[in-house]
């Protein structure tokens, strides 16, 4: 068995491609995720951005365009009904994703589309074209640069939001800022793992360096070569295996996430045993 046989396919190594541009926007999305507490948004923001796909289909505009607006208008939704109500900031979110993503079906199920829902759903990894390069391309730089320029005011909005404005930030700029960063990033996903696995993507890696690193930069780099690694890894192994690979590369980082909390549970009740002792 030739090890390197899955460089020598041009599919192959346009999935290594593009797992290296999503690997790095994912993997810091996802520290100020987890640090924010807002799994579900990504959640919801993914599966909220089927309709805006629809309905670009429908009126000839780029998808992108579309999923991007959905996304947006899914974020802000949210934080309008959230402050404006008593009821919960998950509750809203699990409302508006779930109504907006089966209004995205019940929109592609009346629409003939040549766009498979499994590769929406799912992702399309193998067929990575070279115009799904060029726009994850985009979006990483984009997305990563801002997040790398600015993750220290980002962090401190996390942190204390009060503490951010009352040292001149502009608070709204910077959390709309993330939420745009978070639908572009998503976007840039759709092609590597599809709406419903993206979620994986973006907490995952930012779950395992938070187990794992004891400061913030620290934080940023574990999760980067935790993506790179388990995408990667995950696409190889999926060619020997006969598999899907997105599906792969999340059962990998599900793996790991368990490995790592059991490893930090231990050294938890290793550390209070030790405290325990008569001295």
């Amino acid at each position: 068995m030739d090890l390197l046989t899955p460089f020598q396919f041009p599919f192959m190594q346009n999935a290594f491609l593009i797992c290296t541009l999503v690997a790095v926007p994912t993997a810091l999305m996802s520290c100020f995720l987890v640090l924010r507490g807002w799994a579900l948004m990504g959640d919801a923001v993914s599966h909220a951005v089927l309709p805006g796909i629809v309905l670009a289909y429908i009126a000839g505009l780029p998808l992108l365009l579309g999923a991007f607006a959905s996304g947006m208008i899914c974020a802000l939704a949210t934080g309008y009904l959230a402050d404006n109500s008593r009821v919960k900031r998950d509750t809203v979110m699990g409302v508006i994703f779930s109504g907006m993503f089966a209004f995205g079906i019940v929109l592609y199920a009346a629409v003939d589309t040549d766009v498979h829902l499994d590769h929406i759903l799912f992702g399309n990894i193998l067929g990575v074209s070279p115009m799904d390069l060029l726009t994850t391309t985009a979006i990483s730089l984009t997305v990563s640069t801002a997040l790398l320029l600015l993750w220290k005011d980002l962090l401190l909005l996390s942190f204390d939001p009060a503490q951010a404005q009352a040292s001149g930030l502009r608070v709204s700029l910077l959390h709309y800022g993330l939420l745009a960063g978070l639908a572009l990033t998503i976007i840039g996903t759709l092609t590597a793992a599809g709406l419903i696995l993206a979620i994986g993507l973006l907490i995952a890696p930012g779950a395992i360096a938070f187990l794992t690193a004891r400061r913030f930069g620290a934080m940023l780099a574990v999760a980067v070569a935790v993506n790179l690694a388990t995408m990667l890894g995950g696409t190889y192994l999926s060619f020997w295996l006969d598999s899907a690979p997105a599906p792969t590369i999340i059962l990998l980082q599900t793996a790991l996430f368990v490995v790592v909390f059991l490893r930090r549970l231990t050294l938890n009740r290793l550390a209070q045993s030790g405290q325990n002792e008569p001295g």
